[in-house]
Parts: C-alpha cells; structure tokens; sequence
C-alpha cells in the first residue's frame, strides 16, 4: 500500500474541492508514493499523536483537523504545531488532514452524529450551489452499455439514493473522416451516417476529470463527441450540515439525556426548554452556529452542534432547542467513520485510532 492509495481512497469520498476557502486539507508532510504498512486516525495530530503513531508502526497519520492551518515560515521547534510536523518528518510520518471537506459529504462527520443519535438522514441542511454537471455524450448503438458502465463505474448516474441513472435518445450522427484520421467506421473522405444514442448522465464537478477520462477510454470513436454542462440544481448529499429525524418523537429531557449518553459527556449547555417534543432534528459537527439562521428557517425541534457564544442562544428566541456538546465532543467519532470507511475499502489494511484525548477542554 502506499500512501496516495489511501488518499486516493479518501478524496474520492470527500473530494477536496469541498473544502472551505479557510481551511487547508490534503498531505502536508510525506511523500505519497511512499509506501505505508498501516495508519492511524485521530481528531488533532500533536506531538503526542505522532509519537503513539511511531511506536505502534503507523507510516501515516490521517487526522480531522489539519495541524497546518496557517501559513509557517520556518520549522523551528518553538510551537506546537511546529514540533508535531518536526516529529512527522524525524519518524518518517505522512500527516494528511479531511477537513471540512468531510463535513461537507452527507455520510461524513454529520452522518456519523446522526447515526449515534439514531436519526435517519432527510436532507443536507446548507446544500452547496454548483456541485451538480450533466454529461451528454454520442456513442454507436453497439457500445452504448460499455460507455455507460464506464461512466457508471466512474461516478457518474447518481441522484440522492439512487445511482445508475441515465437517460437515451437515439438519432443519427454524421461525419466526415479527412487526411491522417483513423475512423471507426466510414470511408475517409465520404460523409457517414451513424445510428447513435445520446447517453446523458448528471455527475458531481469535482470527478469531472476521471469521469470524462473513462468516457473517452471505453468511447471508440477517434474523436468523441460530448457535452458537458453546469446545473443549478442542488446536490441532495453535498453542504453544510445534516437534518434527521426519528419515527417517534420524544420530550426535551429525554433529548438531553441522550445527548450526553451518546456522546459521553458531563454537561450539555443548551437554550431554554420550549415545552414541545423533539422529532426534527439539525446537527452539524464542531463550530456550526453560523447555520444558526438555516436551521431556524429549516423548522426543526433541536440544534445540535458545537461552540455556541453567548449572544448566540438569545436568537433562538423559543423557536428550538438550541444543545451545545463541545467541538470535540460533536466531532470525537468521526475517527470511527473514517476508518470504518477505509476498512470497507481495504479490510486486510491495519488502521488504529488513537489512544491519545487531545480534547484541550477540561471540567473540574
């Protein structure tokens, strides 16, 4: 296995063009051609993350919240951050970090709170705009299925809950082979008349690339011809928190209760009880109170997500249940999802989590 395996693996589940302008994910240190005999998962990368990687054998370390988040101008051990990348780089180390790119999929960071709750997913609370494009390709009536599997296994057809999906309309195209072409079919130098089928699939922009490349590779034309458009529709699975609900709705306490159950917490802070039950319910993992407006207009019953200021809980004026659970506490399982994911994918690959608490909040 070597490292961009992995990464590859990763960035096909939350493509790094997700990320927010602010963040920085991807390899920060290590050389992705390097070979990697198992990885650790982890919330932050510390120091103390790389040494437990180190002795337990670990070549990468594939971390939530990136260390390098900010600019450096030199690696001098004088900080933190410093000493963590200074630490990678003298045991040999890859860090890589998902970030917000993760936050952004619908079976990311979200889906996994949701799924500790018991929630089923309804819907990406914040949709993302100019995620979704639609591939129109024109392809002889004897490799339309080769085509379309290729464009299938590519990525390409999916729709919500539904994948392979694609639309035909069948014409005829013309052509004209000239000097030093080499037709599939026709003569060079004679118009040719071909039964074709228009395949249309919609696919997300940030495979667009691989999408059009295996189109082309299983195409047999020379030259093929295609379209590729922008859609405006909103991807159903990609954005910025989630919004689940439960069959069967239950009292205030009870929701908090569960919160601090699920989530293995001392307290929970949260807004006024507003005397209804809890049935709809928004969640987004770390600092989300700038959906605070979204979910308001959502018409959910409760709020759960991380780092609320004080003002913050004045705009919820009675309308929800507005539960606070720490950034770390909201975010603590998504090393769970990652290597779960990674397990699916290689399951004879060792991924450990850490042992280390990197939670830097402490109660007394």
């Amino acid at each position: 296995m070597r490292n961009k395996d992995l990464i590859t693996a990763l960035e096909h589940w939350a493509p790094p063009e997700l990320q927010e302008e602010y963040d920085n994910c991807g390899l920060h240190v290590g050389d992705p051609e390097a070979e990697v005999g198992s990885a650790m998962v982890c919330l932050d990368c510390t120091e103390a993350v790389v040494e437990e990687a180190a002795a337990k054998g670990c070549g990468l370390i594939i971390s939530h919240h990136p260390v390098i988040f900010h600019g450096l101008k030199s690696l001098v051990a004088r900080g933190p951050v410093e000493r963590t990348v200074l630490a990678a780089i003298r045991h040999g180390i890859a860090l890589y970090a998902i970030h917000t790119d993760l936050d952004n999929v619908i079976d990311g960071v979200n889906g996994e709170i949701a799924e500790r709750l018991g929630l089923k997913p309804v819907q990406v609370l914040d949709p993302r705009p100019d995620q979704l494009g639609k591939l129109v390709v024109f392809v002889p009536q004897d490799h339309v299925e080769a085509v379309r599997s290729a464009l299938f296994s590519a990525g390409a057809g999916r729709i919500g809950r539904y994948d392979e999906c694609s639309f035909d309309l069948k014409g005829t195209g013309t052509f004209r082979a000239g000097p030093g072409a080499d037709p599939y079919v026709g003569t060079k130098g004679e118009r040719h008349a071909e039964a074709e089928v228009r395949v249309e699939v919609i696919y997300h922009r940030p495979m667009e690339r691989a999408i059009v490349k295996a189109m082309k590779a299983a195409h047999p034309y020379e030259e093929v011809a295609y379209d590729l458009y922008p859609l405006n529709n909103a991807h159903p699975e990609v954005g910025s928190g989630l919004i689940g609900k439960w069959d069967e709705p239950m009292g205030e306490r009870e929701f908090l209760a569960r919160l601090k159950e699920v989530f293995r917490l001392q307290v929970v802070r949260h807004s006024g009880l507003t005397g209804r039950p809890i049935e709809r319910v928004a969640v987004c993992g770390g600092s989300g109170a700038f959906l605070l407006k979204r979910v308001l207009r959502a018409g959910v019953d409760a709020y759960v997500t991380g780092d609320v200021k004080y003002h913050e809980y004045f705009d919820v004026d009675g309308r929800l249940l507005l539960a606070d659970i720490g950034h770390y506490g909201s975010e603590q399982f998504t090393t769970a999802r990652i290597k779960r994911h990674l397990g699916e994918i290689f399951p004879t690959f060792a991924v450990h989590l850490t042992e280390t608490v990197t939670d830097p909040i402490h109660y007394s």
